[in-house]
């Protein structure tokens, strides 16, 4: 096992990964080590053809491999190091990380660690689906794989559970490749993906959407035959009478999405519960100090422009870290989510610099407005038209503001 030394770290090579790492160099670190574990840069996008991506970053609609090459693009011509085919199988809190590739074993001690090693889909098993285990059971984002890269299709008579982005977005596709969509059936009384991806990938293929509905019963031994659906009441029980068979061949599962935070936790930083991700301050740096986390390992994002604006953050706070400009301050004014607001981040600030809050709502509302309140002062307000959990809000919040807070509250009035 061989012992390498670099400044800056950054374990995933999807959109925050390139984003954190250019930003890493362009802010003056001159060693930064990218690690990817795929063979090519570029995370999920890499699957994701259609388009909608890079309309805040580039003011156009690119599709997921034209948005990631233009940030592969960028990190090749600034002459960025990256480890592929490598993966990182443990850190520690004094930041040394253990990396296993096919040639050997590293050793990394890093001055500062960015951690951007996204998201992986809820399985059957993870939701406890009920029925038996057939062949033709996937996740929406493994038979995006199949169909997209590997040119495979997966089924002719499809039935997606949830209504999450990635579902929606197979939906069309399945349709656009031949099959039949029986329907989507989400179990919650309003649909979990953006409203763009309802209109575009369901209403405008006549696919139809059964909200408060869910698969009770899988049926099939060697193959998919059918599922049983049910509508589903306020306690999550079926409701008796409703259910009905629908044949297929395949399901596909768009149940919810887990930030992949092994390494995180291995590495003994504090977690947020309501958001699977680290618990974070201002400068996205968690509970260990000179190890950061951005993207979807932090918290599920609808956006990857998003995504990319976050991480180019964090690339210059990891730089600033080795510095030695940025320091745990003695105390944290901290951030608490308070009526209609499921989680809000970061989870605590230091006070001394701008920054942008992000946060989900718990249900679908309409003209209501989020407030940021220091006991009865107002901090910010941002009045909506419409909130829905599906869509992350955004609030810039100046430091001046802040004057001498000790608890910051984010509710929905």
């Amino acid at each position: 096992m061989n012992t390498i030394k670099h400044d800056v770290v950054v374990i995933g090579g999807g959109p925050a990964g390139l984003a954190a790492a250019i930003s890493a160099r362009k802010n003056g670190c001159k060693d930064v080590l990218l690690i990817e574990r795929d063979k090519r840069l570029g995370g999920i996008l890499n699957q994701c053809i259609h388009d909608g991506f890079g309309l805040h970053t580039f003011k156009e609609a690119l599709t997921g491999p034209e948005y990631a090459q233009r940030f592969i693009d960028e990190f090749s011509e600034l002459g960025i190091e990256s480890m592929l085919n490598t993966i990182v199988l443990s850190a520690d809190g004094k930041r040394n990380l253990y990396a296993s590739s096919r040639k050997n074993l590293t050793r990394i001690e890093a001055g500062s660690v960015i951690l951007s090693m996204g998201c992986r889909e809820r399985t059957a098993g993870a939701i406890s689906l009920p029925g038996t285990r057939p062949a033709g059971i996937y996740t929406a984002g493994a038979a995006q794989n199949f169909i997209n890269l590997q040119n495979i299709m997966v089924g002719k008579k499809v039935v997606i559970l949830g209504s999450g982005d990635i579902g929606l977005i197979m939906a069309r596709r399945m349709t656009l490749e031949g099959a039949k969509v029986e329907g989507v059936f989400e179990i919650l009384p309003y649909p979990s993906g953006l409203a763009r991806n309802i209109q575009q990938c369901l209403n405008d293929y006549d696919i139809p959407l059964s909200l408060s509905t869910s698969v009770i019963e899988i049926h099939g031994k060697e193959r998919v035959t059918g599922v049983t659906v049910a509508q589903i009441d306020a306690n999550y029980r079926p409701v008796s009478g409703t259910e009905r068979l629908v044949p297929c061949d395949s399901i596909l599962l768009s149940v919810g999405l887990i930030p992949e935070n092994e390494l995180t936790r291995g590495a003994g930083i504090n977690m947020e519960g309501r958001t699977s991700g680290a618990a974070v301050d201002d400068t996205f740096m968690t509970s260990v100090p000179g190890i950061f986390s951005c993207g979807n390992v932090l918290h599920v994002h609808d956006l990857v422009d998003h995504v990319s604006s976050e991480a180019s953050q964090v690339g210059e706070y990891a730089v600033r870290y080795l510095e030695g400009e940025i320091k745990s301050p003695d105390a944290y004014i901290k951030i608490e989510p308070r009526q209609g607001v499921r989680y809000v981040l970061p989870q605590k600030i230091s006070g001394i610099r701008d920054f942008t809050l992000s946060l989900r709502v718990t249900e679908p509302m309409r003209d209501r407005a989020v407030w940021v309140r220091d006991g009865e002062r107002k901090v910010a307000r941002k009045k909506m038209a419409r909130l829905h959990p599906a869509e992350m809000i955004r609030i810039k919040i100046k430091k001046e503001k802040l004057n001498d807070a000790k608890v910051l509250e984010v509710a929905v009035e």
